[in-house]
């Protein structure tokens, strides 16, 4: 029997899920059962289109959703799929706190469902390759420096603010942040060290840098900007060896960098019945990290800007060399002699039944 997937978050971003399932929808593998959006959307030819999700459930009963909503709104709406029968593609982040991811995977639990969140470079081979060929080492880090112009945190009255999840490692960058995580493999966050600063009048950051210290003394850091005139795709390094997680590049030691080819598709993959690619369970410390990252103090902002050459917006000379290089050293910037940097938020983790908590916090 195909599979009938609905879509809730037609727009925006939806878009892209839309175009992944007209492909699946023309090779036979699905029917497109509903699209919801607040907001009109461009229709899908013969598809029925909701305002609310409700609504839509009780109409279609599909048997898979995907949520495509603002993160601060995916809880509710996976809740009522679960309880209406449907298994979940549930967009990353996957939930904004701890208390939140235990609440849904206790009701994955009672429904039985399948719920998948939208890591899709968990799916890559590229991925896999690195983890199994790159040294062990101390240290993993995930570096990158994109621009977003002032446009950006215009798209939607949630953009910027701290509360809907738009920091940059935890929503534009949370890719790097998972790849990390699973690269490092069992890794079990004792400590948080955070430095987050901003270029624009936003609530939350667009630079960020952070340190993780795990059980076993391993630290695993990030160094991100969206303010960079100079790109850096995305690097997940252990000592010399590097994943272009994007690009699906790998570069070893004394190699040059290779492509390494396939994705497996998360929707497939949770419409196939096979073990989950990015199961909610495997997101929990992502969710347990990005939460202690939000409920820092706000950013700091950041002097001497220029304007970016192509768009509205500032950038900040040299951010891509300083993410590169806390990526490789370790050391946040106000351990390295920084003049605008100031000194982090520092976060202790403990871990009990169901999840990771923070358990304390000090400037």
């Amino acid at each position: 029997m195909t599979a009938r997937v609905a879509l809730v978050g037609a727009g925006g971003h939806g878009l892209s899920h839309r175009r992944k399932l007209r492909e699946l929808a023309g090779r036979g593998l699905l029917e497109i059962a509903a699209l919801c959006d607040r907001n009109p959307v461009e229709p899908e030819p013969g598809v029925p289109f909701f305002d609310d999700h409700e609504t839509m459930l009780r109409a279609v009963r599909p048997d898979a959703v995907i949520v495509c909503t603002p993160p601060h709104t995916h809880l509710p709406i996976a809740l009522d799929c679960l309880a209406a029968g449907a298994d979940l593609l549930l967009e990353k982040p996957p939930v904004v706190s701890v208390a939140e991811h235990a609440e849904l995977e206790a009701a994955v639990r009672r429904t039985g469902r399948r719920v998948q969140v939208g890591f899709q470079a968990l799916g890559s081979a590229a991925l896999a390759a690195f983890r199994q060929a790159a040294p062990d080492g101390p240290l993993v880090s995930a570096a990158g420096a994109w621009w977003r112009p002032d446009s950006y945190y215009r798209r939607a009255p949630w953009a910027g603010k701290q509360a809907a999840f738009d920091g940059a490692l935890v929503n534009p960058f949370a890719h790097a942040l998972m790849q990390a995580l699973a690269v490092a493999g069992r890794f079990a966050p004792v400590s948080l060290e955070l430095e987050r600063y901003k270029t624009r009048d936003i609530q939350t950051d667009d630079c960020t840098f952070m340190r993780l210290t795990g059980s076993d003394g391993r630290r695993l850091v990030a160094a991100v900007t969206l303010a960079s005139e100079v790109f850096v795709a995305g690097e997940i390094r252990v000592g010399d060896a590097l994943l272009e997680y994007p690009t699906d590049r790998v570069r070893l030691p004394g190699e040059r960098f290779r492509e390494v080819p396939g994705r497996v598709g998360l929707l497939e993959n949770l419409l196939s019945g096979a073990e989950l690619i990015a199961p909610l369970d495997r997101t929990r410390t992502f969710t347990a990290v990005a939460e202690a990252i939000v409920a820092a103090p706000a950013p700091a902002p950041l002097p001497g800007l220029r304007p970016h050459p192509d768009g509205t917006g500032k950038v900040v000379p040299g951010i891509d060399q300083l993410v590169r290089q806390v990526a490789a050293t370790g050391l946040l910037p106000s351990e390295s002699d920084i003049a605008w940097a100031v000194g982090p938020h520092r976060v202790l983790f403990e871990t009990e039944e169901g999840g990771i908590h923070a358990q304390a916090e000090h400037r």
